[in-house]
């Protein structure tokens, strides 16, 4: 039954004239998820996960499913005493941690001062990871500010971000109990990248909210309305974890329930996420 859907699947997105990438890309589940799912190594996707496919690829979940109702897939996760349905979870600075050791590099590498590599990080942060400029564009200033021949941002990020072993487990746990999803402030490109290099978590996202194909980033309020119509439920029954306190604000503005995730004491952390989705 598992190997028909994934079958299934794959032969909607060809006949839709997509790749796995491109699916991925318009759907907002993982590459990893969708691989597994394809293939049958994922014997019960979300729900969640194959009405967003469904809709990516312009058909529907019956269609999907060969005609069957979609009660076998996950439709049972839980819901916790204060309501929560669905966690979201901040990448950097919650589950890898990168900003020092990525400045630290560059500086080596360039001999620019570190604190001139993060004044101009920060300049030029926001624009990228809204998407109002490309990551070339982003290496071609930093490159201009540093007076080198280049500067290549995503090679200096990946080397230098580390995961959270924490966070790691608390995402894999949550996932089992609750619907769970990505809300990041992050460069084109970055979240596929992370996946390849198993930098995240390997969970069926039920949907993943990447700033830089929205063209909102936190803590702006539009970000938050899509990611609470991606998720399908009220603001109520939403969780943010984050360690920004203003995109945390700006969330709870809007009615989500909302956790300050501490990377250097992240066992407090965790056990504040798990008391807060007690069942």
């Amino acid at each position: 039954m598992e190997k028909g859907l994934g079958l299934s699947i794959q032969q909607a997105r060809k006949a839709a004239g997509y790749t796995q990438q491109k699916l991925c890309q318009v759907s907002g589940i993982s590459y990893s998820t969708l691989a597994k799912i394809e293939r049958g190594a994922i014997k019960a996707p979300s729900v969640f996960t194959i009405l967003a496919i469904a809709k990516a690829i312009n058909t529907s979940i019956e269609e999907l499913l060969g005609g069957e109702a979609p009660s076998r897939l996950q439709t049972d996760k839980k819901r916790s005493k204060s309501g929560i349905q669905f966690i979201y979870f901040d990448i950097n600075g919650s589950i890898v941690r990168f900003f020092h050791r990525t400045f630290a590099l560059i500086a080596e590498e360039s001999g620019i001062p570190m604190e001139v590599v993060e004044t101009n990080f920060w300049q030029y942060n926001d624009l990228v990871c809204r998407g109002d400029i490309s990551m070339a564009d982003f290496n071609q200033l930093l490159a201009e500010k540093f007076a080198v021949p280049g500067v290549d941002w995503a090679r200096f990020y990946l080397n230098a971000v580390e995961p959270i072993t924490e966070t790691v487990e608390l995402i894999k746990w949550a996932a089992e109990h609750y619907r769970v999803g990505l809300l990041s402030n992050n460069m084109p490109g970055l979240i596929k990248a992370m996946f390849a290099q198993n930098l995240l978590p390997d969970v069926s996202y039920d949907v993943i909210i990447d700033s830089s194909q929205t063209g909102f980033i936190k803590p702006e309020s539009e970000i938050y309305k899509l990611a609470a119509k991606e998720a399908g439920v009220e603001p109520t029954s939403l969780l943010l974890i984050d360690d920004s306190r203003p995109n945390l604000m700006a969330a709870a503005r809007l009615g989500w329930h909302v956790l300050w995730f501490d990377d250097y004491h992240p066992d407090e952390s965790v056990e504040r996420v798990k008391k807060a989705l007690e069942f």
